[in-house]
């Protein structure tokens, strides 16, 4: 039960009630302060390790005894990605990595208060696993052992969790998106840098790309939040990265939509199927994402390309897009 505020906190005038944008507010007749009661920001973990989800039971009420995903509150000081890192530390032991922003929901029921919960895909990265802080116990679940979640938020969070175990949803995770006969899709990483750039040259446009601009690129991989990188490469013993696609994302406040800007395959390995696997699995990634849109930069591409958009779907002039919900 959230105490009802008696006292300006400006000035010190009693309270009294009004209707103000569409409610019932406290204000103050003295000073013109509102007092709006806005929900508190918490975030909620899905630590995946060893196949599951690390829970945690409950030393505290409300719900002491019960397992629960790792969550807390955002600290006035911090980012919602810093109070994960924080709370995952203090509640498990576990120093870990955020992996992707899992979902976002909200319980105006409490308890005790309005808030809304921010769930993360996290993995470890070092530490061990121990109930610490207000955590009696600390335990990973695999996908057929979870018990009964009392939070309806975490509840609905781990379903979610659960549904994603049949379809992988981070190249980070389960590198492997698609697989062929002869090569398969995952996600970049710094190692692919090199190839990628050659790649990249492949694209008409990009010739002009000079050697001082190759810092900035590499920048732009390790730095730029919503950007999702994967190479394709044979699989032979040493692999060859024959292709590469990316997808960056940008959000509205209604909207969400993804820009395919650079999409390039290697002269010897074009027409075996490697450019509509990439394709493929940056549109599984925007589904999950859930992006509304998906547009392709085809003022970038040649009339071959433009015909094979076209033939998945893809309308429009110099900026195709499909639309995915």
């Amino acid at each position: 039960m959230v105490a009802k505020l008696t006292y300006c906190p400006v000035c010190g005038n009693t309270l009294t009630t009004a209707e103000i944008g569409g409610r019932e507010r406290l204000n103050c007749n003295n000073c013109g302060y509102v007092h709006f009661v806005n929900p508190v920001p918490g975030v909620g973990l899905l630590i995946e390790m060893d196949g599951g989800l690390v829970l945690i039971q409950r030393g505290n009420p409300p719900h002491k005894g019960r397992w629960t995903l790792p969550s807390g509150f955002v600290e006035v000081d911090e980012s919602s990605e810093e109070a994960a890192i924080r709370e995952a530390e203090e509640e498990t032991g576990l120093k870990t990595e955020i992996i992707e922003l899992a979902g976002v929901n909200s319980f105006p029921e409490g308890p005790p208060m309005s808030g809304i919960m921010i769930f993360y895909r996290m993995r470890p990265v070092g530490g061990a696993l121990k109930a610490g802080d207000d955590a009696a116990a600390a335990q990973v679940f695999g996908v057929h052992e979870m018990p009964l979640i009392p939070f309806r938020t975490h509840r609905e969070m781990v379903g979610k969790w659960l549904e994603w175990q049949h379809q992988p949803r981070n190249p980070q995770v389960t590198p492997n998106l698609v697989v062929e006969d002869d090569f398969i899709i995952r996600a970049a990483d710094a190692e692919d840098m090199q190839n990628i750039g050659g790649l990249l040259q492949l694209i008409p446009v990009n010739r002009a790309i000079q050697r001082e601009d190759w810092p900035r690129i590499v920048q732009r991989f390790r730095e730029v939040d919503g950007l999702t990188v994967y190479v394709a490469e044979t699989r032979q013993t040493p692999p060859l990265v024959i292709g590469m696609a990316s997808l960056s994302v940008v959000r509205s406040l209604t909207e969400s939509a993804g820009l395919i800007n650079d999409m390039a395959v290697l002269p010897e390995f074009q027409r075996r199927g490697v450019g509509a696997a990439l394709l493929h699995a940056l549109m599984q990634r925007a589904q999950r994402l859930d992006l509304y849109t998906l547009y392709v930069n085809a003022s970038r591409a040649d009339e071959r390309a433009k015909a094979f958009y076209a033939t998945l779907g893809f309308g429009g002039g110099s900026l195709m897009e499909i639309r995915l919900r």
